[in-house]
């Protein structure tokens, strides 16, 4: 199997988070189909996986592990090519681009009054340090990097740009509410959600607040932008949809949470707590939904002809179809999964995090 990322697709370096000209925040393959039968094609053991997403530039995929230890796998067989022991415990997904591995970590204070972050930039060759900056408070959820700049939000409101060659802060701005949610990089913006529920879209160059969303739960996920189109979730329980103005244009109401938001060419779909999971029009229609067998906090995995889904609680990954939202495959885990790190496509394979593994899967060639 070959796979070709089709043109409209822009790589954020948020682990397996991308950006088209409908912004998803999913991998997205045209040769990439799901409802193939996929094996297992490597296993890397682990007692320590974490919930932050795997990065990955195809060749490599780094994974942040809950002892604070950043790994580096092989692609193609799941081999060892080298450990990074940063300090402290990870507080966001990491990113990867041409050049480092950029990972956000946390740890207490002296007097344990208050909880530090640190960014750093890793050697992709050796998981050497290449720069350090240290925060006055965490760096949450996950990073998101275009050719020039790292940006995040941190745990004390601060949203952040960072230069990518030194560390140094482009520009940040302080809001009274924390951020715990990704970044998303489309055209001169910047989307970034909060805990408060308001969706902010800054300048990308300077920082400053282009226009300002108010929802009535945290926003956490990832976001979607095209056509003039920004799509999220909120912990409300509802899609939104709007203008690139900022300006309503629609909201659709699913039963819990809506944890992840990932457009695809010729719609929306949104992964709720509520177990479902939903396919929406880009006018906020309902085309399906399907229930599954837990609750759904991760971005699913989308390809030519379906999404995979990673359900808590459950020992298999999902395949639905696109176009009727019906199981066409399923992944064996091998154990309950209770990960909500989300799969992502490196390669010809589907990585997956379990609770005690990370798993390649790809069609038997």
């Amino acid at each position: 199997m070959v796979l070709r990322i089709p043109g409209y697709f822009l790589l954020m370096v948020i682990p397996f988070v991308c950006i088209s000209a409908f912004g998803t925040s999913a991998t997205r393959e045209d040769d990439l189909v799901l409802s193939n039968p996929l094996a297992v094609k490597w296993r890397y053991r682990s007692d320590q996986t974490s919930n932050f997403t795997p990065a990955t530039d195809t060749g490599t995929v780094y994974v942040p592990l809950a002892d604070g230890t950043l790994v580096a796998l092989d692609a193609r067989d799941g081999q060892l090519r080298w450990k990074s022991e940063p300090g402290g415990d990870f507080s966001a997904s990491p990113a990867v681009d041409d050049h480092a591995v950029y990972v956000a970590t946390q740890y207490e204070s002296a007097d344990k009054s208050a909880t530090r972050g640190i960014l750093r930039a890793l050697s992709k060759e050796t998981g050497i340090t290449l720069w350090m900056r240290t925060l006055s408070a965490p760096l949450r959820a996950a990073l998101a990097a275009d050719g020039s700049s790292v940006f995040a939000g941190a745990a004390n409101g601060s949203a952040y740009a960072f230069d990518k060659l030194n560390g140094r802060t482009v520009w940040v701005n302080q809001y009274s509410d924390a951020f715990d949610g990704q970044p998303a990089l489309a055209g001169d913006r910047v989307y970034l959600g909060t805990l408060g529920g308001w969706l902010l879209a800054l300048n990308r160059k300077n920082g400053g607040v282009i226009w300002r969303y108010r929802t009535r739960g945290a926003i956490r996920g990832p976001i979607a932008v095209a056509d003039g189109i920004v799509v999220f979730g909120s912990a409300d329980g509802y899609v939104y949809a709007c203008d690139r103005r900022g300006e309503h244009l629609w909201k659709h109401r699913t039963g819990a949470a809506v944890e992840a938001v990932v457009a695809i060419e010729d719609g929306v779909l949104a992964s709720s707590l509520d177990n479902y999971a939903y396919f929406l029009s880009r006018k906020g229609n309902v085309r399906w939904r399907q229930l599954l067998p837990g609750r759904i906090p991760a971005r699913p995995v989308t390809g030519s002809d379906g999404a995979l889904f990673t359900p808590l609680s459950t020992d298999t990954a999902i395949v639905l179809s696109l176009k009727t939202g019906k199981p066409l495959n399923s992944l064996p885990l091998s154990e309950e999964n209770n990960s909500s790190a989300a799969p992502i496509v490196t390669d010809d394979r589907v990585v997956v995090t379990t609770p005690h593994a990370v798993m390649a899967f790809a069609a038997n060639h």
